[in-house]
């Protein structure tokens, strides 16, 4: 626990100013006493409160400098976390390569945002074009921890709110390229979430989280099961099972349905309008990545538990 110090004045040195203050109203015709003692407050209450709430809360300023500063390269990884992990691969071996060349990626090859800008898009070898995703997901981290920052809230609060909007992020990317939701993204999303009920003073209690994760993953573990006997085949990921238990942690029981019915209306909403250049958008047997739409509701719903008021 950190402990502050705020400034004391010996209570008798306080009331022996407030009796010099007070003869001296009386013997001479100045400003209204209510005025001394709007000074005297400042002076001796007001003041040192301020000053030991700014000293407190300036403990969270380097950890806040240093989530933005890392906040490109936390992207870069996150880009290949979603790129490797649905593919069984590990995430730091082989080197970063390009993919039309295969000529090992070096440090003036791999510097977030930078890299891209600066090479166009472009491979510094061979001139094959960059994935453009690799950009977007260091951009969007960045903004990201923007957020969180801008958010604020204790040290802890900072961390487990920074991580769990990062590993979603990691899981729409992983969903959109691949259509597959790793389990270690997953599993860290319920961890983090239910780390952020332990919190003091958090929107989801503990219990609200552990009943929401239940009911999330439940319902949609029942969703999956009845869809496959009707049906005969899978209609839901069993990732999107394991996803619903971290959201529902983050989201309580009583955001539940708000969640889900955002990432519909996203997902929809989208098909809709891919339908308008491919017709076979809205197909049945078309997979949909609606582990990213859950993701992206869930960040959604986050921006909004904390906005003011």
């Amino acid at each position: 626990m950190i402990k502050t110090f705020p400034v004391k004045v010996d209570s008798g040195f306080q009331v022996g100013l407030r009796s010099a203050i007070a003869k001296g109203q009386e013997k001479n015709a100045g400003p209204a006493p209510a005025m001394f003692d709007t000074m005297f407050d400042a002076i001796f209450n007001t003041a040192p409160r301020s000053l030991t709430g700014s000293l407190t809360g300036s403990l969270t300023g380097p950890l806040s400098l240093l989530i933005l500063l890392i906040s490109p390269a936390v992207g870069s990884f996150l880009g290949v976390l979603a790129d490797r992990l649905p593919r069984g691969e590990s995430v730091i071996r082989p080197h970063s390569a390009c993919r039309r060349c295969g000529a090992r990626l070096t440090v003036p090859d791999l510097i977030p945002v930078l890299s891209y800008a600066l090479l166009r898009g472009r491979c510094r070898h061979c001139g094959g074009a960059v994935a453009p995703w690799h950009l977007y997901i260091e951009l969007t981290a960045m903004g990201l921890a923007a957020i969180v920052v801008a958010r604020g809230g204790t040290a802890p609060e900072l961390l487990l709110n920074v991580a769990l909007l990062w590993g979603l992020l990691a899981l729409v990317a992983s969903d959109l390229m691949w259509f597959r939701l790793p389990d270690l993204l997953t599993g860290a999303t319920l961890i983090l979430a239910l780390g952020l009920a332990l919190q003091p003073g958090a929107g989801v209690g503990p219990a609200a989280a552990l009943v929401g994760a239940g009911l999330g993953a439940g319902s949609f573990w029942l969703i999956r099961i009845t869809y496959r006997h009707l049906r005969g085949r899978d209609g839901l990921g069993l990732g999107d099972v394991k996803l619903m238990a971290g959201l529902g942690a983050l989201t309580g029981p009583a955001l539940l349905p708000h969640l889900v019915g955002l990432a519909a209306l996203g997902a929809l909403t989208v098909a809709l309008l891919q339908r308008l250049s491919d017709r076979s958008a809205l197909a049945p047997d078309r997979p949909l990545p609606f582990g990213a739409a859950l993701a992206l509701a869930g960040m959604g719903l986050w921006v909004w538990q904390r906005l003011p008021g």
